[in-house]
């Protein structure tokens, strides 16, 4: 039982696999680009006159019987072909047409038959076929326009032509997508002699405009190149002046260096002669603080007590004397004694008294040598100071000599023109030529013996320095009165 049941099982695994087998073997799908068309037996499909005996079935699947149907594949794809047709127009002058068409099987049964009937084994001529069609009926229409037409209304060549075409292109089961004409070849030149009146109109006027552009263009340039000028012109009036701007800027630059220095260093003279007397000043007053004050308070302690002490003999002498004085009372009788008592009391006295004036003299003494020790120190501080401010002047001297000579010329030029106006004083009378030229030649000349040179300068402020004044009865001029020379006249 069990061997039945495998055979069973068997053979039913056996008939589905020859039916699978079969089914596969029977069934036909249809691409989407292409047309089955099975014949072998009768069919009726719409449109199809009756005895057609196919059947065509698109974009979906069928059962064929095998030994008994043909199954045969139509495409659908698109097609083209090249139109080069020679043509004669209406008015005898031959051309040559170039376009293409592109075509396909119509997508209807109708023009699938119409197709399959003429293309089924000669799909490969399709192209061929419909190159004679459009070419036969683009010659007719050809012969029947202008040149003139052909070129300005190319749309109507083309409408033309595939209505011409369009009942036997029906016939084929074929359609047109598109007809394009390309060219149109003149091997007689017709084309280019008719352009060629246009084309001498168009250069002429070319060549007119470009005239009147390059005479415009030229006027251009011209003010152009006149701006250009100005515009230079200006530029360089604008730089010279700033040029000339800058110069002056820069000369005062210059100037304002030297000026600014010499400024400077004049400053630093001033500050540190300042400097100096206010460090003099700083060591008097540290002087006072440190010797006059300490000795003051030194000297009045001791004059205080010395004070102390003779008041202290002071009253003990007197309170001797009162007890020496009641003691004579109390002994009267002792008359001897009490002269005695008398006598001491006025040694003691006397000895006290000069104590005191001594002690006196002491104290005044030392705060008489306390007052001469603080004076000498104030002395040597200030000594010290100028000192240091003669050598910070040399020091200064020695950087900027001309600086320092020119803040004491500055400084010293009264005495300067006093020395050289001196040389007038032994002149009685004087006549002057030139009027108030004359006078201020003089002048210049007595301020010129006056303060002759720098080096005059520096002797002057040497001796100045050396004396603390200027010499008196001479001038700059090697210590002497110089005379001046008067015209007789």
């Amino acid at each position: 039982m069990p061997m039945v049941v495998g055979v069973v099982a068997g053979a039913a695994v056996v008939a589905v696999a020859v039916l699978i087998g079969l089914f596969k073997l029977m069934w036909r799908v249809a691409e989407p680009n292409e047309a089955l068309i099975i014949s072998g037996s009768k069919h009726r499909t719409e449109g199809i006159e009756e005895g057609m005996g196919f059947r065509i079935v698109t974009g979906r699947g069928t059962l064929v019987m095998p030994g008994v149907q043909a199954v045969r594949k139509l495409s659908l794809d698109l097609n083209e072909t090249e139109l080069q047709v020679d043509c004669v127009t209406h008015q005898g002058i031959p051309l040559k047409v170039r376009g293409v068409v592109i075509f396909k099987v119509g997508d209807d049964f109708v023009s699938i038959a119409n197709a399959a009937r003429r293309f089924l084994d000669q799909q490969k001529l399709m192209s061929e076929r419909v190159h004679n069609v459009f070419a036969g009926h683009l010659r007719s229409i050809v012969g029947g326009l202008t040149v003139e037409d052909m070129i300005r209304d190319r749309e109507k060549l083309t409408g033309q032509t595939r209505a011409a075409c369009g009942t036997e292109m029906e016939k084929l089961g074929l359609i047109v997508d598109s007809l394009q004409i390309h060219e149109i070849e003149d091997p007689t030149g017709y084309i280019r002699n008719l352009a060629m009146p246009h084309a001498a109109a168009v250069q002429r006027d070319a060549r007119i405009a470009q005239a009147e552009a390059n005479r415009l263009a030229t006027e251009a340039e011209q003010q152009s190149f006149a701006r250009m000028a100005e515009a230079t012109r200006d530029s360089e009036i604008l730089q010279a002046g700033y040029q000339a701007e800058r110069d002056k800027a820069a000369a005062k630059a210059r100037q304002a260096g030297p000026l600014a220095e010499a400024g400077a260093r004049q400053e630093v003279v001033v500050q540190e002669t300042r400097v100096a007397e206010l460090e003099a000043h700083r060591r008097e007053q540290q002087l006072q603080a440190d010797v006059r004050k300490p000795a003051d308070a030194a000297a009045y302690e001791t004059r205080t007590l010395a004070e102390a002490e003779r008041d202290a003999r002071i009253s003990g002498a007197e309170a001797q004397a009162k007890e020496t004085e009641l003691a004579a009372a109390a002994e009267a009788t002792q008359v001897k004694t009490a002269a005695g008592a008398e006598a001491e009391a006025t040694k003691a006295r006397g000895e006290a008294a000069a104590q005191a004036t001594r002690a006196t003299g002491e104290a005044e003494a030392a705060a008489a040598q306390a007052r001469g020790l603080a004076a000498a120190e104030a002395a040597k501080a200030k000594g010290l100071a100028e000192a240091q401010a003669i050598q910070a002047r040399a020091a200064a001297l020695a950087e900027n000599q001309e600086a320092v000579v020119a803040q004491q010329l500055a400084e010293n030029w009264p005495e300067i023109v006093k020395a050289g106006a001196s040389a007038f004083g032994n002149v009685d009378n004087m006549v002057v030529l030139n009027g108030a030229d004359g006078m201020a030649d003089m002048l210049a000349k007595a301020l010129t013996m006056g303060g002759t040179g720098l080096g005059l300068a520096r002797q002057l402020l040497a001796s100045m320095d050396r004396n603390g004044q200027a010499p008196q009865g001479t001038s700059p001029l090697n210590g002497q009165a110089q005379k001046v020379p008067v015209d007789d006249k």
